[in-house]
């Protein structure tokens, strides 16, 4: 398994199996920096793993045959969360600003869609617009 390009690369499609051997760690990472180090310094970690996240995304978004743009749609939320985490605009998770439900709602939303859709359903069987069948079968 190509690390680099499945964390740094936007180009191709991945199946479901690399996939979740590289987004389990990140996504472990992050809670253990939640629970150990703080909600200030792991929004710092989660913005420092976003493209790596983004990146993965998008890779298995297009073996469903799915636009680059959901999963920028996705990561540029939680990058915003972030932010806001960081400039103390939205108070603590635990007890946030009414206001920021504005974002926690539609994001956590998009995050079953996407765990469900993206995570444990098959990509798109054959070539597709953003390369071969990772699995290597044909239509």
């Amino acid at each position: 398994m190509n690390w680099t390009y499945l964390l740094t690369s936007i180009e191709g499609r991945i199946s479901r199996q690399p996939f979740w051997i590289a987004m389990l760690p990140l996504f472990a990472l992050e809670m253990v920096a939640h629970y150990a180090i703080g909600e200030r310094w792991s929004a710092i970690v989660s913005l420092i793993l976003a493209y790596p996240e983004f990146a993965l995304i998008a890779k298995r978004g297009h073996d469903r045959n799915a636009p680059t743009w959901i999963a920028g749609v996705f990561v540029g939320g939680l990058v915003l969360l972030g932010v806001l985490i960081l400039l103390d605009a939205i108070g603590p998770l635990e007890d946030p600003h009414t206001w920021s439900y504005v974002i926690i709602a539609p994001q956590s939303v998009l995050f079953l869609i996407l765990l469900v859709d993206f995570g444990f359903r098959r990509g798109t069987v054959g070539d597709n617009r953003y390369g071969p069948d990772p699995l290597g079968t044909t239509a």
